[in-house]
């Protein structure tokens, strides 16, 4: 009996010490620290909340660069892949969509050059970054709907590239937001 009761305040004061304190504090840390990173860094446009950094949106409009696929319609409350093999007949009926959407919305392109992550969802399915294949890919058909010139958006693209972190983690990439904003702002000057 006297190891159920130890265990019992064990339980108890972890639960409040890791449930509660714990949680609490982490959270008034990244407030103070980071307030914009902690209350989820979040985009404004025009004084409105426009959408997040960390979390892809659905860009259907032919004069926005559109985000990878998602697995889960680009809602955050629950993410996730689709966890199919390479050899799914589901998954591969999925990709050869978007592989036809890709060329229908962008115009002829070889299967070939087709980056990866513009037919293929991420592991979450919320993945806000492109890569600079995808975003240079989406350049032509961005300028012809917004007015605005290839050799600005290309400018655009390599002033908003994110180079890999410490150097060597990851892919150069770019955020859709980011890239989506600044167009929306050149288009509203």
């Amino acid at each position: 009996m006297t190891n159920v009761l130890r265990s019992l305040r064990v339980t108890a004061i972890f639960a409040v010490l890791l449930g509660l304190i714990y949680p609490l504090v982490i959270g008034l840390v990244g407030n103070l620290l980071f307030p914009y990173q902690a209350q989820g860094s979040m985009e404004k446009h025009n004084g409105t909340i426009i959408g997040s950094r960390l979390i892809a949106q659905s860009f259907t409009s032919a004069g926005y660069f559109h985000a990878r696929p998602s697995a889960v319609d680009y809602t955050a409350n629950g993410s996730a892949g689709s966890n199919l093999g390479p050899t799914n007949s589901a998954l591969i009926k999925e990709i050869s969509g978007n592989i036809a959407l890709v060329k229908k919305q962008n115009g002829a392109i070889a299967n070939a050059s087709i980056p990866a992550d513009m037919v293929e969802t991420s592991g979450s399915g919320l993945d806000p970054d492109i890569s600079l294949a995808n975003a240079r890919l989406q350049i032509p058909r961005v300028a012809k709907a917004t007015g605005l010139s290839e050799s600005y958006l290309q400018d655009l693209v390599a002033r908003e590239t994110q180079n890999r972190f410490l150097g060597i983690f990851g892919d150069p990439h770019v955020n859709v937001l980011d890239l989506n904003l600044v167009v929306r702002n050149k288009l509203d000057q």
